[in-house]
Formats: C-alpha cells, structure tokens, sequence
C-alpha cells in the first residue's frame, strides 16, 4: 500500500469517525483512562520501591551490619527489682570480626547512649555515637562544616563532638557553630563539626544515624558513660550492661557479603550462648526489594491493563454497531470495485486513529495522575519511559485486536445482500 493510499484510508477513517463526534469521543475514554491508569499505577509502583531501594543503598552493599538487641526471655521479664541484664556485642567480637574474616575491609564499633545534650539555656535530648573515624567513611553524609573524627581524636582522648544539621539548629539557632562547647551529661565537648540530617527516617528500614545524633570518639564514650547503663520503668529499675550496639563491617567486595555475613554468623553463635544481636545484610535486603518492585509492577500493571482490556471491548463494540449502521455503503464501494482488503483497511484505520487518539490523551492523563498524587499525598512517584512506550504500545495492539473482527465482517458482507439493506 503506497503512502498516498494510506492517507487517503486515514481521510475517510477520520471523516467517518467526525460524523459521530460524541460517540467517537465516548469511545476513546475507555482507552483515555486505561492507558492513563497503567502509567498512573505504574508510576506509584516505581516511586514506592525507589524509596525503599534508595533507603536499603544508603546502608551500603558491602555492609554488614550487626546490631545488638536484648533477648526475647528478658524483655518479657516483668520485676519490681532491680537487677542486671548483660547482653549485647563485645569488644572482642569486633576484633575477632576484624582479624578472622580476609574479605573484611574495616569494622566500625558503635556505643549508643542517650543523653540530654545542653548549650546555654538550650537543651536536645540526644543519640550519643561513640565510634571511631571510619564511621564516616562507610555511612556516608555530607560535611556541612567543620571536620569529621579523626584519629588524633581517638589517640588524644579528646572531648570533641560531631552534632548532625538537625541537633545544630536546635542547639546553636543563630549562633556560630563550630567552637561552641555542649554539654554531654556531666562532661564538656567541643563542636568540630556539622553533619547533614539523614531526612528519611518514615521508613520501615532502619539506618544506622539518625536525626538527633552528636559522634564522640569510641574511647571517650566508653571512659565517660562506662558499659553500664540504667533504664526505669513502671515499678522496676533495670541495669544493662552492653559493651557494643553496634558493629558495621565493610567487605571487600559484593560477591564476598553473603559469605562473610554466614561466617560471622556462626561465629557469633559461638560465643554468643543467647541471640542477644541482630545482623542485616543490606545486599540480600536490596535483592529481594528489587524481586519484590518487579512482582509489584506486574501486579498493579495486570489490574490497570484491566481498564485497557475493557476499552477494547468498547472499541470492537462501537465498530460492530459501525459496521451495520454502514452496511448499504459496504455494499456501494464493494460494488464500484473496492476490495475485501480495502474494507478491511478502511474499519482497521478507524479503529487505530480511536485508539492511539486515546492513547495519546492518555499518557497526557497518566503524567497529571503521578503529580497530582505526589503534589496531595506526599507519595513519590517515577513516571518511566518505559511505562509511556508500554501503554501506548498496548494501546494500539488493542486497537488492531480488537478492530480486526469487526473489520473483517465488514469485508466479508455480501455486496447484493448489502446493497439491498436498508
């Protein structure tokens, strides 16, 4: 078919379907609103797993993170005495990480005590972070000012404090930042430096920082606060003793992680007569949150691709109707000459101008959606290439399948039988 045809195919086909505007109109909206529902739904798929991608690749993919955690038997303890628990990691077992383990790069020790942080009259309960200079290496947050832990810190026993922006802007307000001096518990540390919030912190995934942190060197931490800590509740007073919440581990490289975590499992178990931790291997967490993002892009694209199926079936109906109200003209061009394809070609064309015409409409409709839903909800959405081709294309395979029958009976009418309809 020469290009002249086609167009004088696409004039008729867009001639007959002016001659029923509404109709015409109606029609498309099956397609208008299923394409825009495919790239709609698509799109909160796509923005609710980046989030979570995003979220477990801020832990890093050669991390391995191991968290202390009390046992199960002595959080449902219920006393009205005081009494010690002892759980926890220790120092030998970051060193023992260290030294067994040839893929393992570096470990970061983490002590974590809460105390109310004071600068004048100005006071911020805070996370205190004793660890080391390497922490900042492997969780890392922009420098807003100042300087991260050094090992001069960590060799000098120096009373030194990185707060995060967030503690900084509650603490200092106008004032100069670094220099000040904060008042940890009973003890003075001075402002080195300004650390970037982490933001995200809705998620179901822990980070390792969080909003309310200020960093100590680890020696200090431990010289300062000790290893035991005092907690109160309803009638009881509980004294904890923990040496280490907190060890991060880097490995060398992302086929060494799910091995080396293994390792370091079994070598807890030994030593740990309770499963008083927790370890979390951010790279099987990222494997299977992009298995989950590809399941739930099919699931939400099927039952959108509902929405396009039940547009065709409009489609192939309206045809239908076309082609009986049309049957005497059939029978006309039939009769002067016109051939079976041309009939075919003439129903097809029509039947693709609906349907890309709705297509169209539709991404229009499917990128307003996403907008509008991140603009009034605060969820993030990605609209992708991929889901504007995917709609579009299913929406003109739509419109071929579900144009051909009709197309086809149109061919196949007998042009006496035609001719004589009324």
């Amino acid at each position: 078919m020469t290009i002249t045809k086609i167009q004088r195919e696409i004039r008729l086909g867009l001639k007959s379907l002016l001659q029923h505007k509404l109709r015409s109109s109606l029609t498309m909206l099956g397609m208008v609103f299923g394409v825009g529902s495919v790239i709609a739904m698509l799109a909160v798929g796509e923005g609710a797993s980046k989030q979570a991608l995003d979220q477990i690749r801020k832990l890093g993919s050669n991390n391995i993170i191991i968290t202390a955690m009390k046992p199960v038997e002595e959080q449902s303890q219920q006393t009205t005495r005081t009494f010690m628990s002892i759980y926890g990691l220790l120092y030998d077992d970051e060193r023992r990480i260290a030294e067994s383990f040839p893929h393992v790069v570096r470990t970061v020790p983490v002590k974590i005590i809460r105390k109310e942080g004071r600068l004048g009259e100005r006071a911020l309960d805070l996370r205190i972070l004793g660890t080391t200079p390497n922490w900042f290496e492997l969780v890392r947050r922009p420098m807003i000012a100042g300087r991260a832990l050094s090992s001069h810190d960590i060799l000098s026993y120096s009373n030194v404090v990185v707060l995060t922006e967030f503690g900084a802007r509650r603490l200092l307000a106008a004032s100069s930042t670094i220099g000040q001096t904060l008042r940890l518990g009973s003890d003075y540390y001075e402002i080195v430096g300004i650390l970037k919030s982490e933001n995200d912190q809705g998620g179901a995934l822990q980070t390792p920082d969080q909003q309310i942190d200020a960093y100590i060197p680890i020696n200090v931490a431990k010289a300062r606060f000790g290893d035991i800590f005092n907690s109160f509740g309803s009638g009881s007073r509980t004294r904890e003793l923990v040496e280490l919440h907190q060890i991060i581990a880097e490995i060398d490289s992302v086929a060494n992680v799910e091995t080396t975590a293994a390792g370091i499992k079994t070598m807890l178990q030994r030593f740990h007569k309770k499963t008083d931790y927790q370890l979390s291997v951010p790279l099987a967490l990222l494997r299977q949150a992009e298995a989950t993002k590809h399941t739930f892009n099919v699931v939400l694209g099927s039952i959108a691709g509902i929405s396009l199926l039940v547009g065709g079936i409009g489609i192939m109906n309206i045809m239908l109707a076309s082609v009986t109200e049309r049957t005497r003209e059939i029978g006309i061009r039939r009769a002067i000459g016109a051939k079976r394809r041309q009939i075919i070609s003439q129903f097809l064309v029509e039947t693709l101008v609906l349907s890309t015409t709705g297509g169209i409409t539709g991404i229009g409709i499917g990128l307003i959606i996403p907008w509008m839903i991140t603009l009034i909800a605060g969820m993030p959405t990605v609209v992708t290439l991929f889901s504007l081709i995917l709609s579009l294309g299913i929406s003109l395979a739509v419109g071929i399948v579900f144009g051909l029958y009709p197309a086809v009976r149109a061919a196949g009418l007998d042009p006496i039988e035609a001719l004589r309809h009324q």
